[in-house]
């Protein structure tokens, strides 16, 4: 949830509601509006809700109250408000595609067996630009079969992201899975979109094979452990695959090794040392990894000294070089970078959370035993990834007898990690 503006507000329920029907002309500002149909998810009463309803039945054409009508659908929508469904489903004949999008969206989130909704939700694959990917998913999702020949041609879509949720709708809908290889193809596309999304429609599907080629794929570690987690929470209660087939994954995937990943992506001629380290800061984190494995490759003598340089000038505050620096510090086994380490295991900053587990593996590979107390706390963490990390990082230090801490641990894989099958 976005509460970025209401934070910057501070609106009451009252205050919010006033801003809604007041007429665009007399706000100080018309973003305003959209303000406060964003804010009102926080006061989910009849009167909100109300207002957030007779917000979408204006159908003034300005394009702020347009914005904040938009807006109106999707805090609904987050909110699962049933007796909303009527008026979000008229926006799905609007004019507006983003609109149309908010209100298909929205009715994923509430939920429905009314066919009659989720056959106008099926006519619009026939409509030109619309957000095909999230029709075809809220579909499968709803079991619509009826949609299923509306669907198929989506499957040569030249939009991967499309047809990758295409072939997921129709196993789903058919119980045919023959054609889901495809699906885990994406996983080594070129395309950083289509490797994240694709993880989607194998968690859709509950595909199981894929979770090898999962842990393989060149993306952040935060779409793979989602993909894996969400695929074992399924998986393992019904018995369809055991904590002993996806452990050896799992572990990879916290570990986080570039040698462990497929590449996507590869250099025509040797790189230079500045040039890969100015690759850590992309977004696309296929190139990250391979600029990691070829700093370790190529200079690792003085990979160091330049990581530290760029830890100084940029990656302090920027969370994705940050993470690679911080694991490529410990790999190395750069003694001198342990106090970088250690304040990456200390950062409670959200944005930065996923280099704490980094951390953790660095520490151990550093041989810091003198971690081992501070490692030790942080397997009772909330954070998934930080407590398995911590875990692994305790057995390489030397500490498994630690483990027993969280034998009782709510997390079904920590549970199954630490020995507790129950």
């Amino acid at each position: 949830m976005d509460n970025r503006f209401a934070n910057m507000f501070n609106l009451t329920e009252d205050q919010a509601i006033a801003l809604l029907k007041k007429p665009l002309e007399e706000l100080q500002e018309k973003s305003e509006r959209y303000v406060a149909a964003s804010h009102l998810i926080n006061f989910p009463t009849e009167r909100s809700i109300q207002a957030l309803v007779e917000t979408i039945e204006d159908n003034n054409p300005d394009m702020f109250h347009r914005i904040a009508r938009r807006k109106a659908v999707e805090s609904l929508g987050k909110m699962r408000i049933k007796q909303a469904l009527p008026v979000i489903t008229t926006c799905l004949t609007d004019n507006d595609p983003y609109t149309v999008e908010n209100a298909i969206w929205a009715i994923g989130e509430i939920g429905t067996d009314d066919e009659n909704i989720l056959e106008k939700i099926a006519s619009i694959l026939e409509k030109p630009q619309q957000t095909y990917r999230l029709i075809i998913q809220i579909l499968a999702r709803f079991d619509y079969k009826p949609a299923l020949d509306r669907i198929k041609p989506f499957i040569e879509s030249e939009d991967e992201t499309i047809a990758s949720a295409a072939i997921a709708a129709v196993a789903s809908l058919t119980q045919d899975y023959s054609q889901m290889n495809k699906v885990v193809d994406f996983l080594q596309h070129s395309s950083v979109n289509a490797r994240r999304l694709s993880i989607q429609d194998l968690i859709d599907t509950k595909y199981y094979d894929a979770i090898p080629h999962i842990a393989k794929s060149p993306i952040s570690l935060v779409f793979r452990l989602r993909g894996i987690r969400l695929l074992a929470a399924t998986g393992i209660p019904s018995g369809t695959i055991t904590f002993a087939e996806i452990e050896t994954y799992l572990d990879r995937v916290i570990c986080d090794r570039p040698s462990d990943l497929e590449m996507v992506h590869e250099y025509d001629q040797q790189p230079s040392l500045e040039f890969l380290i100015k690759e850590l800061y992309q977004t696309d984190f296929g190139r990250c990894y391979l600029a990691t494995k070829t700093l370790l490759e190529l200079y690792p003598e003085q990979a160091p000294e330049a990581l530290i340089e760029t830890y100084a000038a940029e990656a302090r505050s920027d969370y994705g070089a940050h993470y690679h620096v911080v694991k490529l510090l410990g790999w190395l086994k750069y003694q001198p970078g342990k106090s970088i380490i250690l304040e990456a295991f200390n950062n409670t900053q959200p944005q930065f959370q996923k280099s704490r587990g980094a951390a953790a593996i660095a520490l151990a590979n550093l041989g810091a035993t003198d971690a081992i107390p501070l490692l030790q706390e942080t397997i009772k963490s909330r954070i998934f990834d930080l407590k398995y990390a911590s875990l692994l990082a305790l057995e390489q230090l030397g500490a498994k007898e630690s483990w027993s801490m969280v034998a009782e641990d709510q997390d079904l894989l920590i549970r199954h990690k630490v020995g507790n099958r129950e």
